[in-house]
């Protein structure tokens, strides 16, 4: 009743909300269409703008580049047939070049520097001909620029701008070389002091991908210079405007502009960041001068739909005081023929609300009756797999007092059974397929229980509506079964286990050993003067005594071995993970153990003795018959070598130690 009071009567909240998600929302269009629009636009702006700056900034390095290129070449025809003394005098009297260079350098045909200015000690004398400028510059008639380097004497990145030297003859003399100090030289001086905007900057590279310029400012900030796809195509030569991502992966507008004297590329950046910046300040300012405007709107549609919903506020009351009990139906008194239908089919609906309900009531309480009084122990879970109810059959089955939460159950379950369950319990409540499984369950009071538990999902109108389910007790029948498992691989008067269940023993260590080459080893053997025994004393002492052999080499082997009476006076012996020298040591303390194992009838002491066959697992053991065989075989050569005997079915041939 209090849902439909405030459906009915949200009415004018409806009605302002709309407007104003519809007005927003025609705002939000008209604000992204600017954004795209203006964007796009700002963008061709700025890359028109970033194409005359990169031409500017390369047309001007160009120029500085070709009057030093110039000097250099006045400066080699200067020095044309000079010798060593001659091209020092004139580097020092040339001083002023220094203006454009940052050191000058001369060398011979052969690549060994005969001049240098300023001095620097140990430069003269020193060979350059491995180095990639003078090989390039002595087969090249062309003027050409290092790759940068750092000087050895500033530590500084310097690049070298060459020219070839030559005689009056035309031969080749050496080159003549001018140093440009990248960190300090005036070179790139004027490119610090350009500025584009706030994160704009300018930056130069080799065709080789080596960064030469840097903005100071970038390298304070420790930005590494990154590539990108427009870059690597720039230095192959391509020259144009294009969008990038900027090394800390903002999105930035470039332009690249050839240095061709130099073999170098001008990069310049500018942020898309920045660009948008003033667009989108005024796109802000634009926002807030409508959301203004959708206020006042607002605000005079509000008094509007007041006015017109005033009739519904007495409609809107008399179904407040049916909410609260104060009444049961509504009187309204109205011209407004919808009113009138509003009410009459609110009554109707509040009629059949409280026949529904109080039906609902008779149902519950019935099967509370029911759940409660059956003795098999049910459960109710939602379609989250929260359990609602438990029946008290099913609180006394776990021991609980009462259902306080789902981990009295969950946290009661095995720990090697919670996995496997919750995962099943997960596919049910995914799948709606039922829920079977049989789990291990730790009652309060100190014993395991065995549980079967079926759940199974509750459809209503063809919707899922939760699950159901049944838990039975089956600890009694879980353990018939593993008595009856237990007694079908046993031998009932050793305890030891019997052919049967030593054969898929073996098995499963010929399997292993096939996949992994896990070494295994089987011994077999029967008891020596054993018929005396019983033929003097009896089956009862036949048995005391096999009893007793059992005892002492249940006692000897390990843990991890498996030990069987095969039948009779026959046993076996499975030694996983041993080799064929440890199985003989443990074969030997079998033998001498149970030489001392004796029996007494009538006054007389019996003892017996082992012949013992032993065989390792060998490459081509299909089947464990082979493996049976070939023990067995080795057990009679023991016999037919005197009895008391270990005898080793080894690959080659066998033999027998006593």
């Amino acid at each position: 009743m209090a849902l439909f009071s405030r459906a009915l009567f949200s009415l004018q909240g409806r009605l302002l909300a709309g407007l104003a998600m519809t007005w927003l929302v025609i705002v939000s269009m008209l604000l992204m269409l600017s954004w795209s629009f203006g964007k796009g636009l700002v963008d061709e702006v700025n890359l028109a703008h970033l194409r005359y700056e990169s031409s500017l900034i390369a047309d001007d390095l160009t120029a500085q580049l070709n009057r030093r290129f110039s000097t250099l070449q006045r400066l080699e025809r200067h020095l044309r047939n000079a010798d060593a003394g001659q091209a020092a005098g004139a580097l020092e009297d040339g001083h002023l070049l220094l203006e454009w260079f940052d050191g000058l350098m001369v060398t011979d045909a052969q690549g060994s520097i005969v001049a240098d200015w300023p001095v620097v000690p140990e430069r003269v004398g020193l060979d350059v001909a491995e180095t990639e400028y003078f090989r390039l510059v002595s087969r090249s008639p062309w003027p050409y620029v290092s790759e940068p380097f750092v000087g050895r004497a500033s530590g500084d990145s310097l690049v070298l701008m060459l020219v070839p030297r030559w005689t009056d003859e035309g031969r080749f003399a050496g080159v003549v070389g001018g140093m440009l100090n990248l960190s300090q030289g005036g070179l790139f001086r004027r490119l610090e002091e350009i500025r584009l905007g706030e994160n704009g900057h300018v930056t130069v590279w080799t065709a080789s991908g080596r960064q030469l310029f840097q903005p100071r400012r970038l390298r304070q900030s420790g930005v590494p210079p990154g590539q990108s796809d427009s870059l690597a195509l720039a230095l192959d030569g391509w020259q144009g405007e294009a969008f990038s991502l900027l090394p800390d992966g903002e999105p930035a507008l470039v332009a690249y502009r050839q240095i061709w004297p130099a073999n170098w590329v001008v990069k310049v950046s500018l942020p898309q960041s920045q660009v948008h910046a003033p667009l989108a300040d005024y796109l802000r300012k634009l926002w807030w001068a409508w959301l203004a405007l959708a206020l006042l709107l607002l605000v005079t549609m509000r008094w509007l739909v007041t006015r017109l919903l005033r009739p519904l506020r007495r409609l809107e009351r008399q179904i407040a005081q049916v909410g609260a009990g104060e009444r049961h139906y509504l009187e309204l008194f109205t011209n407004m023929h919808e009113l009138r239908q509003v009410a009459s089919s609110f009554n109707r609906l509040e009629h059949e609300r409280l026949a529904a309900l109080e039906h609902l009531r008779d149902r519950q309480a019935f099967l509370d009756a029911v759940l409660g009084s059956t003795p098999l122990g049910m459960f109710v879970a939602d379609l989250q797999g929260r359990l609602n109810y438990l029946n008290p059959a099913l609180l006394e089955l776990l021991g609980l007092d009462a259902l306080r939460s789902t981990n009295d159950w969950w946290g009661r379950i095995h720990p090697l059974d919670q996995e496997g369950t919750r995962d099943l319990w997960s596919h049910s409540l995914n799948t709606g397929s039922d829920f079977i499984r049989q789990l291990r369950y730790q009652h309060p009071g100190g014993d395991t229980l065995w549980l079967e538990v079926h759940a199974s999902q509750v459809r209503g109108n063809d919707q899922p509506l939760g699950f159901v389910g049944m838990v039975k007790d089956i600890t009694e029948r879980r353990q018939q079964e593993a008595l009856q498992r237990w007694e079908a691989e046993h031998d009932p008067l050793t305890g030891l286990l019997n052919r049967r269940g030593f054969e898929r023993r073996l098995e499963e260590a010929l399997a292993e050993y096939a996949k992994t080459g896990t070494p295994s080893v089987l011994i077999l053997f029967d008891l020596d003067h054993f018929k005396p025994i019983n033929d003097k004393g009896g089956h009862a002492l036949g048995d005391e005594m096999l009893r007793r052999v059992a005892q002492v080499v249940a006692w000897e082997v390990r843990r991890s071995d498996h030990v069987a009476r095969q039948g009779g006076d026959e046993f076996a012996v499975l030694l996983p993970s041993c080799t064929l020298q440890q199985a003989r040591e443990i074969a030997e303390s079998l033998r001498r153990a149970v030489s001392e194992v004796t029996v007494s009838h009538e006054g007389e002491t019996y003892h017996i003795s082992l012949s013992m066959g032993v065989t390792a697992m060998q490459e081509g053991d299909q089947a464990i018959e082979t493996v049976l065989a070939r023990a067995d075989e080795a057990c009679y050569l023991a016999k037919a070598s005197g009895r008391n005997a270990v005898c080793l079915a080894e690959p080659e041939s066998s033999r027998c130690d006593q």
